[in-house]
């Protein structure tokens, strides 16, 4: 079940947001293109929160140590991480951003 997270206007471009759903935190992101992209929110290298990192070419980067994580995988570009983190489906209904809490891992 999708939960509504806020409407899109509130999302700025390459603008990491926090938010948690059923105890699981998530970085929600809108790109330069427009899509929206929610991913875990904790770098799998440490336990630091990938919203408070920078976004670039379709990536989220952990601000510690430098990983790059692909929005639309979750997969890990550069080390130190080398473990993916769960991707989240979302949906545009209405102007509003709605998150599917139930993490998909890439293959």
């Amino acid at each position: 079940m999708s939960v509504r997270i806020c409407a899109l206007d509130d999302l700025s471009v390459s603008t990491p947001v926090r938010v948690v759903i059923e105890e699981t935190p998530i970085a929600v992101v809108r790109d330069s293109e427009g899509a929206v992209h929610a991913i875990g929110d904790t770098c799998t290298h440490g336990d630091i929160s990938l919203a408070e990192g920078f976004v670039e070419n379709g990536t989220l980067e952990c601000w510690a140590h430098g990983s790059q994580f692909s929005l639309s995988t979750g997969k890990p570009l550069t080390l130190p991480a080398y473990e993916p983190v769960p991707v989240f489906a979302v949906t545009i209904v209405d102007g509003d951003v709605y998150i599917d809490p139930t993490p998909t891992y890439p293959s």
